[in-house]
């Protein structure tokens, strides 16, 4: 994880700083955060785990695995680069003869013993049509906010008949997914820049002079080209500029992704039907007010930086998308936490409260989902959890 703690004005305290330095910004990138630094506000390096030995001026050394691609965003690392999951997780796993792993397996449901207490069977479809039966003393359940949720739901029992862990009636419930806006500001200024997502803003995170509720953050996304702005721009953005190719608009545009917290609502939630279909009710609506303040205020910044008049095109031009269900990303909630039995699901072990060895370890146990990539909390969550069961089981 590459970071510089003490910029980001809305950090906590740490005990010690990141184990590798910020990726570096390119040029227009660079100018970016020195326009919006003596513009009062305090930019900062984006924290990205990415496998990157850089020299002295930013760039990737020969021997770097991450050659700074400008498909960083929204894109699988070919050269395995990225420190996802798969990467930093699973992989080294699987280097230990005692780790398993069984793919093209649809979890059906959880078995439990006669008083309801104790999880003894996983069953599972395999790639084969066989149906098989997994145990353990201990089942930790990470599918995700969505379908950790119906596992539990679809597990229902004599004693549990509103699902696993869910007689607080909890489960499914709370659904959060944050609210996300992408905006393309164009000047006329060229963005060469390859690498772009290295920069983030948090000036608003909490609030702001003129609102006393947070709107969230604001953070570079990776560096668009012609095809997804042509697949993403508005109908009216031909009219506006008939005369630009979307090779030549790419070129000039620097690209913001606007991140806003959603609330953790109980009607948002997800259910199983008769035919077993997963539903999911959710409010389009929820605290987006923030999220529109968040926009006006860039959009009323990106005037004064690096992109004033003399820089602009005839007119400032700023397309932006809201992100729709099918975009989501980061899915929490469903699952939630907590000391009171009564209005969460799991302790804060995230183990449940209603069953001795059953474990909730994704995004699902949030009971508010901030305004932020949730990974990294993910990720320390699961360590924690880890070293709770590690004990458990000496």
């Amino acid at each position: 994880m590459h970071g510089r703690h003490g910029e980001d004005p809305t950090a906590g305290p740490t005990s010690a700083q990141y184990a590798y330095p910020p990726v570096e910004h390119e040029a227009r990138i660079q100018q970016l955060s020195d326009d919006l630094g003596k513009a009062g506000l305090h930019p900062f390096h984006l924290p990205i785990g990415v496998n990157l030995a850089q020299d002295e001026h930013g760039l990737a050394t020969h021997d770097s695995v991450c050659i700074r691609c400008d498909r960083v965003d929204g894109f699988p690392c070919l050269v395995g680069a990225k420190s996802d999951a798969q990467v930093i997780c699973v992989d080294p796993a699987l280097t230990y003869d005692n780790v398993t792993m069984v793919t093209e397996a649809n979890v059906r449901r959880l078995e439990t013993d006669p008083t309801g207490r104790t999880v003894t069977g996983v069953v599972a479809e395999l790639r084969n049509g066989v149906t098989e039966q997994f145990s353990a003393d201990i089942v930790v359940v990470a599918a995700g906010a969505v379908n950790s949720a119906v596992l539990l739901l679809r597990s229902a029992n004599d004693k549990h008949p509103g699902g696993l862990a869910n007689s607080s009636d909890v489960v499914g419930r709370h659904y959060m997914r944050h609210n996300n806006l992408a905006l393309m500001a164009v000047s006329k200024e060229p963005n060469p820049t390859r690498f772009q997502k290295t920069l983030a803003l948090n000036d608003w995170y909490l609030g702001a002079d003129d609102w006393e509720y947070p709107l969230g953050g604001i953070q570079m996304l990776g560096k668009s080209d012609a095809d997804q702005i042509h697949g993403e721009a508005p109908r009216w953005a031909g009219a506006v500029m008939p005369d630009m190719p979307f090779e030549v608009l790419a070129h000039h545009a620097v690209d913001f992704w606007l991140c806003g917290e959603d609330l953790p609502l109980p009607e948002s939630r997800v259910t199983l039907g008769k035919d077993d279909a997963i539903h999911l009710s959710l409010d389009e609506k929820n605290n987006i007010a923030g999220l529109k303040r968040l926009q006006h205020k860039l959009r009323g910044m990106l005037g004064h930086l690096g992109m004033h008049e003399h820089h602009l095109l005839d007119h400032s031009i700023y397309l932006h998308k809201g992100m729709p269900i099918g975009a989501t990303a980061h899915q929490a909630g469903t699952v939630r936490f907590g000391d009171d039995p009564r209005s969460s699901a799991l302790d804060v072990n995230c183990k449940a409260h209603d069953l001795d060895n059953l474990y909730v370890v994704d995004t699902s146990f949030f009971p508010s989902i901030g305004a932020v990539n949730p990974s990294l909390t993910a990720i320390a969550n699961a360590l924690r959890v880890g070293d709770h069961i590690a004990a458990r089981l000496s």
